[in-house]
């Protein structure tokens, strides 16, 4: 029986409750997906063996041979003591941890099967499970109550409901968008913490549309987060024919991107992890790489990002000059830009307003990027989209094949449903905003094509009002007719004191 997408995200969010209360979202987020994780992989391998098994009638030589062609390998553990004594050996899967899920030690048994599974598969999985300890007491409390909680993790994960066998998933795109479904929860349950490592799916959507990438494009993301935007990205090129890069600075969140591209079929994209601004990874022969594609949700106005060392930048990202210590917007679009191919590239950031108008260096930098006629587009979007933040968001989109020197501006901030904790953008929303960019037109209080001149004019302040004009009319009000209804009111109001009165009266109450 194949299985239905809402089945599996119910059955996977169903296994959180293990840990809702007393282990904050942003922490076992990353517990709950390393075992979805295994469990796909354990679930893959089982299903593979099974078959190979019966095709060479039994022969472990032959099955063996054949599952070390997999995609991926899952080694076999052997435990001994120190005189060299085995005292157990399984497969390293989540089938042989769920067997010794009452061990004493069962934390430290899964750090050990994950350990095998990583050194195995070094060129797709080094590293992504080295900032995960599933026997950490400060995580997930002294053993008695780790062990009952990962007891239950692993009798959740082995239940029908969870059975990730390809035969029943039919396709991987099930278990990456299980993934992505977790991902987004733990966010919206994450408070100001979930906007690190998630950006709505809407809004990526709509990013990677607005770049619009070709077969045979190279995209980056240099604040990649758990990649969900990346993969949007390349998901818009219609196939496979794209390369993945993305960097991400904290450690956890760069191990869930990594699972989330191989979850997603895209086992080879580049995902490194370090500081983007202060240790960019992405190189070529000691030089920034290019990419044809770079999108963004970078930190907005991250403070201390390094605005020391900027003027003497070895790849001299920041000629245009160098952003305030406080506010790390133009830092970001800076590298950003200067990593996409020369002629061609395309840049699409999110940014917060600030960056539109701000003034000093940031006003420099602006005016410099406009005369150097790569700003295409300004887009606002509406206020409580991200998660930690409701302010209001602008995405600005650079391309340096413009072929023309005007900049559309787009104020699509009343183009939202509103939810229950968030506004989201609905389909027919990113539509109309699309399909506006590519018209490249003016519309009547929604779009507004501007000149360079006009930008010149207002001092490059790229603030969307001044140039999409929104503003409402109110209707003409007739005082004759206003006054009219308040001599009304008045003579209703006097009546019905009268009759109060009145009743008063004989009550012997007045």
């Amino acid at each position: 029986m194949s299985i239905r997408q809402e089945d599996i995200n119910r059955a996977a969010w169903a296994a959180c409750d293990t840990f809702r209360g007393v282990v904050d979202p942003s922490e076992y987020k990353n517990y709950i997906l390393v075992t979805l994780f295994l469990k796909y992989m354990s679930d893959v391998w089982k299903e593979h063996r099974e078959a190979f098994m019966k095709e060479f009638n039994g022969d472990e030589t032959r099955v063996n041979r054949r599952l070390s062609r997999e995609r991926f390998i899952l080694p076999h553990v052997e435990l001994k003591d120190e005189e060299g004594k085995i005292l157990d050996s399984f497969t390293a899967d989540f089938y042989a941890l769920y067997d010794r899920r009452n061990a004493s030690n069962i934390g430290e048994l899964i750090n050990i099967v994950l350990d095998h599974i990583e050194e195995e598969n070094k060129g797709k999985l080094n590293g992504v499970f080295r900032n995960i300890d599933f026997n950490s007491e400060s995580a997930l409390g002294q053993t008695k109550d780790r062990n009952r909680r990962l007891k239950n993790l692993l009798e959740d994960f082995a239940k029908p409901e969870l059975d990730l066998s390809p035969s029943r998933v039919k396709s991987e795109d099930i278990i990456g968008n299980t993934y992505q479904y977790l991902i987004k929860r733990f966010a919206g349950d994450s408070g100001k913490k979930g906007g690190e490592f998630y950006t709505p799916e809407e809004v990526s959507i709509l990013l990677a549309r607005l770049v619009d990438p070709q077969p045979g494009a190279t995209i980056c993301d240099p604040a990649c987060g758990s990649c969900s935007l990346l993969i949007k990205a390349g998901e818009q090129v219609g196939d496979r024919n794209f390369a993945l890069f993305g960097q991400e600075s904290n450690g956890s969140t760069w191990a869930l991107g990594r699972m989330n591209c191989f979850l997603h079929g895209m086992d080879g994209a580049q995902i490194e992890w370090g500081d983007t601004i202060n240790n960019p990874k992405l190189l070529h022969e000691e030089r920034l790489r290019k990419f044809d594609i770079v999108v963004a949700n970078p930190p907005f106005s991250l403070d201390k990002w390094g605005a020391e060392d900027a003027a003497t930048d070895s790849f001299q990202r920041f000629h245009r000059g160098v952003p305030p210590k406080s506010k790390a917007d133009y830092a970001f679009i800076s590298h950003m830009i200067e990593t996409t191919v020369e002629g061609t590239g395309k840049v699409g950031v999110i940014v917060p307003h600030g960056v539109l108008f701000r003034g000093a260096g940031e006003g420099k930098i602006r005016q410099r990027l406009i005369e150097e006629n790569m700003l295409e587009a300004v887009i606002g979007l509406p206020a409580n989209l991200f998660y930690g933040t409701g302010i209001p968001a602008a995405i600005l989109i650079f391309n340096k094949g413009k072929e023309h020197t005007d900049t559309l501006f787009i104020d699509a901030s009343k183009e939202f449903t509103k939810g229950t904790n968030q506004n989201r953008l609905d389909p027919g929303h990113l539509d109309r905003i699309v399909s506006t960019f590519k018209d490249f037109k003016t519309v009547e209080k929604y779009a507004y094509r501007a000149t360079v001149d006009e930008l010149r004019e207002n001092d490059f302040n790229l603030n969307i009002p001044r140039y999409v004009d929104t503003f409402e009319e109110e209707e003409d009000i007739n005082i004759a007719e206003v006054q009219k209804e308040i001599d009304a009111l008045e003579t209703k109001l006097s009546n019905v004191r009268e009759e109060m009165a009145q009743h008063l009266k004989e009550l012997n109450l007045a």
